[in-house]
């Protein structure tokens, strides 16, 4: 598939693993950019923090974000990326484990692409990850930057 970075916004460790797994599986061989926190996720698209000599026109092609996050929760990171002229179109997937409802609506509401829940299931989560690799960095056509 197509070489540009998926930004992987996951404090668990395991399922960062788990993430990287299932993409090298299924032949993702995208540069997988992993951010542990909401801060570190805005410093990365932002050019700031950790990140300040980054290219800031350099975006990853689909954001892979969780909800639950130390330092600043995924729907305010969602919230502060659509909110930046430059990162307002920028393809957002929400990949949790929550179940609330609340979450879900949330989510929408701030303007991310997708809402898929984790599976706990390897295989489930390959399989996940094929289609979500298959459909965001293959078939999907991005809005100009």
């Amino acid at each position: 598939m197509r070489d540009a970075a998926i930004l992987l916004v996951e404090d668990n460790d395991d399922d960062v693993a788990l993430t990287i797994r299932a993409f090298k599986k299924n032949n993702i061989r995208n540069t997988v950019v992993v951010a542990r926190d909401g801060v570190e996720a805005l410093d990365y698209l932002f050019a700031t923090g950790a990140h300040s000599g980054r290219d800031r026109n350099d975006l990853p092609q689909v954001v892979l974000l969780d909800l639950k996050l130390p330092k600043l929760e995924g729907l305010e990171v969602l919230r502060r990326i659509r909110a930046e002229e430059r990162t307002k179109t920028l393809p957002i997937v929400v990949l949790t484990s929550s179940k609330e409802e609340q979450d879900l609506i949330a989510s929408y509401r701030l303007g991310c692409n997708s809402y898929v829940r984790k599976p706990v299931d390897f295989d489930e989560f390959v399989e996940a990850a094929r289609q979500l690799g298959l459909y965001w960095l293959l078939l999907n056509e991005a809005p100009p930057r």
